[in-house]
């Protein structure tokens, strides 16, 4: 799946996911969770949420038009979310980085429904370092050990790579599924 963890879509898309593989569980799927940056040039240290809305969607009501169908498919899917919660939009980066490490232990799910749950649901800024290291060792990681990685630069290189390369192939809107070389 390619997401990203500020994307309403992609976390409500997870929710009926869940709920589906959870119907069948002798499904054959193993999920795996891919880079995309819906906002890849986001400063690093994000910006405040009410204006990029504005300067997203060109505007207040254009903003509070542009979720409407968000909040409505998150009721419908029994989803959680406090978009008045939300005050600031982050750069995903190190986000995507926690996600890929999660990813090696086993523990991507555990992480991404952790993320969204930070971001939609407490409001919480997961472009903050400190952020970061509670929500994954939240998930069952080493926080102290994801904070120094997010000191570095370690695999920032190889996930923006994967990023663009899943734009080369044609992703440009998430979630996109990508089953058996088909998305």
């Amino acid at each position: 799946i390619f997401s990203d963890p500020i994307c309403p879509w992609c976390y409500i898309g997870k929710a009926r996911l869940d709920y589906a593989l959870e119907t069948r569980p002798d499904h054959p799927f193993q999920v795996q969770w891919h880079p995309f940056q819906l906002n890849p040039e986001m400063p690093p240290e994000g910006m405040d949420r009410r204006a990029y809305l504005e300067g997203k969607f060109g505007g207040q009501q254009q903003a509070v038009k542009a979720y409407m169908p968000v909040i409505e498919e998150a009721a419908g899917s029994g989803v959680e979310i406090n978009l008045e919660a939300i005050k600031r939009t982050p750069n995903t980066m190190n986000a995507h980085r926690v996600i890929h490490w999660a990813g090696l232990e086993g523990k991507q799910n555990a992480m991404v429904d952790r993320l969204f749950r930070a971001y939609f649901v407490d409001g919480r800024d997961i472009g903050e370092i400190e952020v970061l290291s509670d929500i994954a060792s939240g998930a069952g990681l080493d926080g102290d050990m994801i904070a120094r990685l997010l000191e570095s630069s370690a695999d920032a290189s190889d996930l923006l790579a994967r990023d663009m390369d899943a734009r080369k192939k044609g992703v440009n809107s998430v979630p996109t599924f990508l089953i058996a070389n088909q998305h």
